[in-house]
Parts: structure tokens; sequence; C-alpha cells
């Protein structure tokens, strides 16, 4: 856990010329290798932030739309921001059938305040790239008085354990960073240290926590598309290693079965000290 711990501050450390282009080379691949977020958690996150038809969210991060079509469809108005430009292009396509959705082309830090103007803020896998003396703050001043914020998480889709040992030879070999197996325990732990940090803010109060087990079943080339957005690789290296874990794959068969934690963290806006 403490790799991954490692990875995520290395994200919100890093400067922002780069995450606007972190994802650029997979932009096009991106919504749909991606696994979607389960619809219960989505229907459970509106009832608990007690959205209704009028209601407006900010969403920052929202990368080419993978969670902001799931919100739109319940008719509400939407702000989204994203620093890359090309994942912007994929999110006006993706949304343009629903017309209260505006997607803008900056990054959260950038972002003029609007104070007190949104009843929700939602990150989708987007919330660990903002750094931390910034986030929760400039959330909570973005919401309405006992506005939520709402944290959706898909964590990393993993083969089963035994698949793993088989492909490890392979990353060890080109990839060595690679080499890392979290499972449904250590994904558990993960997620209960995002929302102690939310309640440590000191910006938000009456945490829920949910969560559910996800598996999702890919083809062999749709995986390695998957595994594309999950780290960055020079294309050299991506070659090597793609080539070796497709030999090692398809002793298994034509296909792969992946299962990870899906979760959702809704909190409220604490009242400001003071």
């Amino acid at each position: 856990m403490q790799d991954f711990r490692q990875e995520i501050n290395a994200r919100a450390s890093m400067d922002l010329e780069r995450r606007r282009t972190w994802y650029s080379p997979v932009a096009d691949v991106y919504y749909n290798a991606r696994p979607h977020y389960p619809k219960e958690l989505i229907d459970r996150s509106v009832a608990l932030a007690q959205l209704d038809s009028n209601a407006s969210i900010l969403e920052v991060g929202c990368g080419p739309g993978n969670a902001t079509v799931a919100f739109a469809q319940f008719g509400f108005s939407m702000t989204c921001i994203e620093p890359n430009q090309d994942f912007c292009h994929f999110a006006q396509h993706n949304c343009d059938r629903y017309p209260k959705v505006t997607i803008c082309n900056t990054s959260f830090e950038e972002w003029e305040l609007e104070a007190k103007q949104f009843n929700a803020v939602l990150f989708a896998n987007a919330f660990h790239w903002i750094p931390p003396e910034i986030k929760y703050t400039k959330a909570a001043s973005a919401m309405c008085d006992n506005g939520f914020l709402i944290l959706l998480w898909n964590l990393t889709p993993e083969p089963k354990y035994e698949v793993y040992q088989v492909l490890e030879e392979v990353y060890q070999a080109y990839a060595p960073s690679f080499v890392r197996y979290e499972g449904a325990e250590v994904q558990a732990e993960i997620l209960k240290g995002f929302g102690q940090e939310i309640l440590d803010s000191g910006s938000f109060k009456e945490l829920v926590a949910l969560q559910t087990a996800s598996e999702v079943t890919y083809s062999i080339d749709d995986y390695l598309k998957l595994l594309s957005t999950l780290r960055k690789l020079e294309p050299q290296t991506k070659e090597l290693l793609f080539a070796g874990l497709r030999q090692k794959l398809e002793k298994f068969g034509d296909s792969v079965q992946l299962s990870f934690l899906s979760a959702v963290n809704v909190a409220r806006k604490a009242p400001v000290r003071g």
C-alpha cells in the first residue's frame, strides 16, 4: 500500500504542465477502456447528496466524461473542469446530448472560484491529482452551505492472483515499477485512508463510505488498452511489455477476468469556523 500512497503523492505534486498532457497518448481509448462506475453507487451518491433534477454539480477532472454522462442523465446542471485538451474534446462529444453540461478546459487550481454556487462537487478517480492544500478548501468554497462532496473510485482492476504471478515475470523484465498486486484487503485499506483524509481536512463532516466488489471480463486486446491508461510507458517499453503479457495471457484463453473495489465517499460541507 505504501507504493500506492507514494504514487498518489507524486501525482498531486506533479507540475501542472505535465498533468495537462499526462493522458494525451491514450485519450482516445480511455473512455472505452476504463470500467464503468457501478450504477448503484451513483444512485446512492445522488440520494445521499440530496440532489434533485434542479441541482448543480461541479465536476473536477472529468476526463473524457466517464462519470459525467452517468450524472448528466439525471438532468443536473454540470460545470466540468478538465485540464487536458484532448479529454475535453472527447467529453464534449460524449455529452452532446446533455445541453446542461458545460466542459471547461482548465485546471482546478486555475479555475476562477464560483463561491457557494454548487450543490455538490464531484471527483471521479481525480481527487488524488489535486494538491491537498487546494482540493479540500476550494471544493468546500465552491459549494452552497450544506453542499456535498462526492468522490467516486474504481481501484486498480486486477487479474486473479495466479494469473498475476505468471505475468509478474514479464513486469520484472520490462517494467519493474509495475510489480504490485493489491487484492481486496489492500484496496479496502486504501479506501479507508481516503475517507479518513476527508474527515481530517476539517472541511467536511458526516462521511458516508460505500464500496462494492466489481468484476469485468476483457478481451486480451482490451485489457492491454486498459493497462495503457493506468500507467505511463515509453513506446519501446510498452511494445516489449505488451508482447510478453499477451504471450502469457493467451495460455489462459482469449479473455481476462478482472476484479477490483468500487466505492463512493459522500460528505457534507462543514460550517466555516471563526
